[in-house]
């Protein structure tokens, strides 16, 4: 508590950084499948950008519990 807010965001984000650092070194964290699929959906994506949903619709869809 000794320390102003700017040092103690400063020691915060140099925290977060040094164990997302560490993290990426040791922690695979998607499998080659999700990530496969995820360069899958991207391509087909920029493929066809007009299949897009918006977030909202999205959102709407998740939270009514329509399909």
């Amino acid at each position: 508590m000794k320390l102003s807010v700017f040092e103690r965001i400063q020691l915060v984000e140099d925290i977060w950084n040094s164990i997302a650092a560490e993290a990426s070194d040791t922690i695979e964290l998607l499998s080659q499948t999700q990530k496969d699929e995820l360069h899958r959906r991207v391509a087909e994506h920029r493929a066809d950008p007009s299949t897009a949903v918006p977030r909202e619709q999205v959102k709407s869809r998740l939270f009514s519990g329509k399909s």
